[in-house]
């Protein structure tokens, strides 16, 4: 790690810290030659394999606006569409993965986003899971009751 104020190829670590989301670890550094101290934060980059073969980085905010179409007229604030997106996330950082398919990323939303909405849960699920006739929707629907229903005695 270079020296920011003397570019001195070399420095020294004095502490590390996680952060509070555990994305990133903060160092302080202190450079040899200048004796100047520094903080640097790292991050472990986290790619998603796509159905082409193609990689590219996680993005929290292609995710929220993945969600955010779904939940287009639904009412659903930017904060919550921001608290899934983290969600979803701290799920796939979880896995210790460095990367994770595309496939992976859908599930990861489908949970959070049912209990966010489900009206915008079934709009996603449909593009997600491919869905072509009706059936398909009823079927998901009667899946969504009956994870709804009280047990008999509750």
């Amino acid at each position: 790690m270079h020296c920011p104020f003397c570019r001195h190829a070399d420095s020294r670590v004095i502490d590390s810290r996680s952060t509070e989301d555990g994305a990133a670890i903060r160092r302080r550094r202190t450079c040899p030659a200048c004796g100047r101290r520094f903080t640097t934060q790292e991050t472990v980059l986290l790619m998603v394999g796509k159905r082409s073969g193609v990689t590219e980085p996680f993005s929290r905010e292609k995710v929220i606006a993945g969600v955010r179409r779904a939940c287009q007229g639904r009412p659903v604030t930017e904060d919550a569409l921001a608290k899934l997106g983290q969600r979803v996330e701290e799920s796939i950082r979880a896995t210790g993965a460095a990367e994770i398919p595309a496939h992976e990323v859908g599930l990861a939303i489908l949970g959070p986003l049912r209990e966010l909405d489900e009206v915008a849960y079934l709009r996603f699920a449909s593009v997600y899971r491919s869905f072509e006739t009706l059936a398909d929707f009823e079927a998901e629907i009667e899946r969504l009751r009956k994870e709804r229903a009280p047990a008999p005695g509750d």
